[in-house]
């Protein structure tokens, strides 16, 4: 495999993504026949995202970093992929960066989201025929020399007895919380919407939790994504988690704040329910980074316009759901897995 071609095959797959292309334009807008997550809407912003972060100078740095400027030359595996359905496209990523190190990916899609990844893998082929062969679709996963999956909690457990006799990457639900320090001003809020309701809030990568000082007021916060966000009640499916979790809360007689489509509840969980937002309070920044280092595991990012002392991806308000290349799911760099195997 030639390292320009593949950089050269990511970056036109890139400018694909953000082009106007009727086939994939049609895809995207009849996503939501197969999932009633996946509105046109939700799936473009996907799509997009996927674009931005397959940029050409992105590439040529994550590529060369991971190899030094050569591609592997060992014998080619056959790395195992279970595909997560919960938001557009999410196990992408572990496709590209299988193809980057010069393995074959043996995918198993999502029952969820198995439409879009094969039309654009087919485009990124016909960039670079010589990838072609070296993507497998199965049912069920067989014959690969290690593995990357990615489930629940429940379903790591089975995934780890599983896969345990190869090298293997796990992943398990974790969510991102936000920490706030009182300066925010509306378009901050506005950002933090983004990365509270993308993806109607199923990704790993959405806000669940704030952090805030001690008193915060959280009417700023309600006012400023009032306008924006309040659409997100019009979903059926977010509407009826809605309902549901307020109900909960109303019986059970549990303290909580309530605009109308996003619920506000202090808790000390991190994994909110849907249409849940949970918060706690800290005393100082020090203290903010202690509770984050104590559910550091339980964390895929922290999104903050401050700085902060942790071991967590920390990005800024907004940025929660765009990350970049080298951006890797749980802290584990992959490509130097796959080099390793």
């Amino acid at each position: 495999m030639s390292v320009h071609q593949i950089k050269e095959a990511f970056t036109q797959l890139g400018h694909y993504l953000l082009s106007d292309d009727e086939e994939l334009v049609s895809l995207v807008n009849a996503s939501h026949h197969y999932n009633a997550w996946f509105t046109a809407d939700q799936v473009r912003n996907a799509v997009r995202s996927l674009g931005t972060m397959l940029n050409e100078q992105d590439i040529e740095q994550w590529i060369d970093s991971a190899y030094a400027g050569k591609m592997n030359g060992g014998k080619s595996k056959v790395v195992g992929l279970v595909l997560a359905g919960n938001i557009p496209l999410v196990g992408f990523h572990d496709i590209l960066t299988v193809l980057a190190s010069g393995h074959i990916a043996s995918v198993k899609l999502s029952s969820q989201d198995k439409h879009l990844t094969p039309h654009i893998l087919k485009r990124l082929t016909e960039f670079y025929p010589a990838l072609a062969d070296r993507v497998l679709y199965v049912d069920r996963l067989k014959d690969f020399d290690a593995v990357i999956a990615t489930g629940s909690n429940n379903t790591s457990r089975y995934f780890e007895y599983y896969f345990q006799s190869v090298p293997h990457i796990i992943r398990r639900n974790r969510n991102s919380i936000a920490v706030l320090d009182g300066t925010e001003t509306t378009e901050d809020f506005v950002a933090l919407g983004y990365d509270i309701f993308n993806y109607f809030g199923l990704g790993c990568r959405n806000v669940s939790k704030l952090l805030v000082p001690e008193g915060y007021n959280f009417v700023p916060f309600f006012e400023a994504i009032e306008e924006p966000f309040h659409g997100m009640i019009n979903h059926h499916k977010y509407a009826n988690n809605y309902d549901y979790n307020k109900s909960i809360y109303l019986v059970n007689g549990a303290k909580h704040l309530d605009n109308g489509f996003l619920l506000l509840k202090r808790d000390e969980g991190i994994a909110s329910p849907l249409a849940v937002l949970f918060f706690d309070e800290y005393k100082n920044q020090k203290d903010a980074e202690v509770k984050l280092r104590a559910v550091s595991e339980q964390i895929q990012c922290v999104v903050t316009k401050g700085k902060l002392s942790i071991n967590s991806q920390v990005v800024g308000l907004g940025c929660s759901q765009s990350p970049r290349l080298w951006d890797y799911a749980d802290g584990i760099d992959t490509f130097a897995f796959l080099l390793s195997i």
